[in-house]
């Protein structure tokens, strides 16, 4: 499994406050794991809920995009971080089956379950003399 390369996302125009004019993305962290089962990625995408996370996989290639919001009511009236919007992408190779792709998230942390496809096993082939 390796990273994709791509383009930077369009920035959007923010008109909570003059000094923030553009959403940011940035690649969220990960660890990658492997069993003789399946890969596993762990990304961290703080301040992200389930309703604002999008996981797919199309041509092989797993997009992980979510957006972070504070959670909290009311307006903010002084900030000291931000939270940013994540966005990253890995090619999968053909070992992967993606119809049983699963994925979690708990306090924080995307688990991403990408179990090996079977390969079929190896057989002899009689061969016959004519």
């Amino acid at each position: 499994m390796a990273e994709q390369t791509v383009a930077a996302l369009e920035a959007q125009q923010s008109t909570t406050e003059s000094m923030r004019t553009q959403e940011r993305y940035v690649a969220p962290p990960v660890d990658i794991y492997e069993t003789p089962e399946e890969l596993v990625v762990l990304a961290d995408v703080p301040g992200v809920t389930q309703e604002a996370l999008d996981v797919r996989v199309d041509k092989h290639v797993l997009t992980i995009r979510g957006q972070a919001s504070q959670g909290v009511p009311g307006e903010a009236t002084a900030w000291e971080y931000v939270l940013v919007h994540f966005f990253r992408q890995f090619a999968l190779g053909e070992q992967v089956d993606p119809s049983q792709i699963t994925a979690d998230l708990k306090h924080g942390v995307l688990t991403v379950h990408l179990p090996k496809a079977q390969a079929a096993p190896p057989r002899q082939i009689a061969v016959h003399a004519a």
